[in-house]
């Protein structure tokens, strides 16, 4: 099968599992808008150039080039990012802004099916909470209320399962949101 079909699978089966995330924490607007920049040329055509099955294209992009100009343009179209919310303060600094509560709930479902599709059959609840720390989460520029809302559900996604932790989202992220945050 050639690459581009092969990304082509790989981007709509992760779009399916955030999908089917979000609709279960009921986040069904963004489940289905998810990643819809993926299928743009500037970041299709460098998938597929990179496509490994293994690992984001992104990465071996940015391992030939010294950056990825496919994340360039993914992370400043879609907010469940964290660094698409990165903007300068009054003295001219970068400094990390807090993510609405909708975007940290879809940045969990994201990293979910980021796993699951990358692990396969290995992938376990733990592999969320383990991905992140393998990636230096101690020096990411994550706004303290955004880092604690993550690492608190991907620690009760690896201790208590899906079950419990989408409950959670849906109770704290989701319906918070609609009172108000």
């Amino acid at each position: 099968m050639n690459k581009a079909l092969l990304h082509f699978k790989t981007i709509t089966y992760h779009k399916y599992l955030v999908a089917k995330g979000c609709f279960r924490v009921g986040l069904y607007w963004q489940g289905i808008f998810h990643d819809m920049s993926k299928f743009s040329p500037s970041e299709f055509m460098v998938g597929v150039k990179y496509f490994q099955g293994h690992r984001s294209p992104n990465n071996a992009e940015r391992e030939a080039s010294g950056f990825s100009s496919a994340w360039m343009h993914h992370k400043g179209r879609n907010k469940h990012h964290y660094e698409y919310w990165i903007d300068y303060d009054r003295q001219g600094r970068m400094v990390p802004v807090p993510m609405p509560d909708r975007y940290i709930a879809e940045m969990i479902m994201d990293r979910i099916a980021a796993c699951k599709v990358y692990k396969g059959k290995s992938y376990t609840d733990a592999s969320p909470l383990e991905y992140y720390e393998r990636g230096g989460s101690t020096n990411v520029p994550m706004h303290p209320y955004t880092k604690l809302k993550l690492e608190r559900m991907l620690k009760m996604l690896a201790k208590e399962g899906e079950e419990k932790t989408f409950a959670c989202i849906r109770r704290e992220l989701v319906r918070r949101r609609r009172r108000g945050r």
